[in-house]
C-alpha cells in the first residue's frame, strides 16, 4: 500500500492560509497544540514544499534552537531531520537543509515516491496541495482550525477542487483551534 500523502494546514475558520496581507501571525499555536502537531509530523521523512512554504520554512534552518520553548526545539530538530522536495519556477537554488528543488510538479514522480516509501509524506501550501488533489494523489487533510474569521487571503484549497471526506479524528484544544483530519474518499 503506497504511503499516504497529507497535507497539514492552519485554517481560519472561513478557509485561508494566509490573511490578505500574506500574514499568518494569527496562526502561531500554543505550545500544547505546537506539541500535538509534533506529534503529527514526527513519522513524515520527505516533505513537499511551495515556494511560499520555503521561504517561511527557511526561519526553522536559522534559528538558534537556545532561543526556543520546548515544543518549538522539538519542532526545529524534526525540521532539520526531514527531507524536502521544494517546488520553484523562480529559485535557482536554496540553502534549505536536506532539500532538493523541482521546476514543476509532477504527479508520477511523487506517485512512485508515495509507492517506495514507508513513512507517510507530507505537502505544504494550498497550491501545491490542490495541484496533489487534483492529481488524485492527496490522501489525508489535517486541518488546525483557528478560531479566525479573516474575510480573505490565500485559500485552503484553490475553488473548484471537490474531494469526498470522511471525518477520523478531530480534537479541540484550550486556546481555541480544533483539529480535524480527513481522510479523502476513492
Amino acid at each position: 500500500m503506497p504511503a499516504p500523502l497529507i497535507y497539514f494546514s492552519t485554517v481560519s475558520l472561513d478557509g485561508y492560509r494566509e490573511d490578505a496581507d500574506g500574514r499568518f501571525d494569527w496562526s502561531v499555536p500554543d505550545e500544547q497544540t505546537h506539541g500535538f502537531i509534533n506529534e503529527l509530523f514526527r513519522p513524515v521523512r520527505l516533505m513537499l514544499s511551495g515556494r511560499r512554504d520555503h521561504d517561511v520554512m527557511l526561519f526553522w534552518d536559522d534559528v538558534d534552537p537556545a532561543t526556543l520553548t520546548p515544543a518549538s526545539a522539538e519542532w526545529e530538530r524534526q525540521w532539520r531531520d526531514v527531507d524536502k522536495v521544494v517546488y520553484s519556477r523562480t529559485l535557482a537554488e536554496t540553502r534549505m537543509r536536506r532539500a532538493r528543488l523541482r521546476s514543476s510538479f509532477d504527479a508520477d514522480e511523487v506517485a512512485r515516491w508515495k509507492a517506495e516509501s514507508d513513512a507517510p509524506i507530507g505537502i505544504g501550501g494550498g497550491i501545491l496541495a490542490s495541484e496533489a488533489a487534483r492529481a488524485g494523489l492527496l490522501d489525508e487533510l489535517h486541518l488546525l482550525v483557528a478560531p479566525v474569521l479573516l474575510g480573505g487571503g490565500s485559500p485552503y484549497l484553490a475553488h473548484g477542487i471537490r474531494l469526498d471526506l470522511e471525518l477520523r479524528e478531530e480534537r479541540r484544544f484550550a486556546g481555541g483551534c480544533v483539529y480535524l483530519r480527513y481522510l479523502v474518499r476513492r
